[in-house]
């Protein structure tokens, strides 16, 4: 299979996992990127801004030119105005029965709820009007929303190629979350946690700026594997990053429960423990899990075990690819 993958030149989670995954899958000289991204070609910046990076494909992909009568099928891999205006000048070359398909990484619930902030409804509506998508893949695919029958759930995951090579030898931290709050749910969190286990001392605290994280890159994951606990909770949508790599290095995570669709998700008690929903029983649970190691580490690695099984940039890949082989 040869697909056009019409995306743009920044970082986006979904959009660039999946360029990865297809890479891995398909080999390089069947994707064709549109436009050119400089940034799957050089590490421009640390993870996870790099996670869309694929070693040894500069000179083929640069030189790579479009042949639409090649092409098996589109995916327009973000939703941006960007990447949807270069779709739309070109959809008239694209034959009527070739697969088009849509990536929505956004945080609106709504498919392409995100062109409302970014300012692209326009383009989008003109684009279903020409041809609507034959799939669509959600991000946020809301448990309790209605969707067409053509929008399929597609939370994010993790590439294992990104795991530290230094292994954890010792836990630095009880209970750690570094994160700026961009949903009220962490700002009770963080005034929840400030005073309790060693939080304040480990920078789990109210009114964080990314920009000024001292954790970065790959050392990121390294003090996150050197968490006893490690806390999820809903930043601007309920999918984040944190939730896979907490799992990915098999830790312990307690987490609020997603209220997206995830297929083969992680189950309480046995890959993950879920907090309610008003964190009302958050301390207790971190309280009780600190003095229980050997369950700690039993839920970890199942964690762990599910999301190389289930979770993986190639797992993702590989459902769209099986979506698309059924049309």
């Amino acid at each position: 299979m040869k697909i056009l993958y019409i995306n743009r030149p920044n970082f986006d989670y979904i959009q660039d996992f999946i360029y990865t995954g297809l890479i891995e899958i398909l080999g390089k000289k069947n994707i064709i990127e549109y436009p050119w991204n400089f940034k799957y070609h050089f590490n421009y910046r640390p993870y996870p801004k790099n996670i869309g990076l694929i070693k040894g494909n500069f000179f083929h992909s640069y030189f790579q030119k479009i042949n639409f009568d090649t092409i098996d099928a589109v995916i327009v891999a973000s939703c941006h105005p960007f990447n949807m205006q270069k779709y739309l000048e070109i959809m008239d070359k694209i034959a009527k029965n070739i697969p088009r398909v849509f990536l929505d990484g956004g945080d609106f619930p709504e498919v392409a709820g995100d062109l409302s902030r970014l300012g692209g409804e326009d383009i989008y509506k003109k684009i279903v009007t020409k041809h609507k998508f034959d799939l669509i893949f959600k991000r946020e695919y809301l448990v309790d929303k209605v969707y067409d029958d053509n929008v399929f759930s597609l939370p994010l995951c993790f590439n294992l190629n990104h795991l530290p090579s230094k292994k954890q030898t010792y836990f630095k931290y009880d209970v750690a979350f570094w994160a700026v709050e961009t949903d009220p749910i962490r700002t009770k969190a963080l005034e929840m946690l400030e005073n309790e286990f060693d939080c304040k001392s480990n920078g789990t605290m109210k009114s964080q700026v990314m920009s000024k994280y001292k954790r970065k890159g790959i050392f990121y994951l390294e003090e996150l594997q050197s968490c006893k606990i490690g806390l999820n909770f809903r930043g601007g949508g309920w999918d984040t990053l944190r939730y896979w790599e907490l799992s990915a290095l098999g830790c312990f995570m307690i987490s609020q429960r997603p209220q997206i669709k995830i297929d083969n998700n992680f189950i309480d008690k046995e890959e993950i423990v879920y907090c309610k929903d008003d964190l009302s029983d958050l301390i207790e649970l971190c309280t009780y899990y600190l003095e229980h190691e050997d369950e700690r580490k039993r839920i970890g690695l199942n964690a762990k075990k599910k999301l190389e099984k289930y979770h993986t940039h190639i797992a993702r890949s590989q459902f769209i690819l099986d979506k698309i082989g059924e049309l």
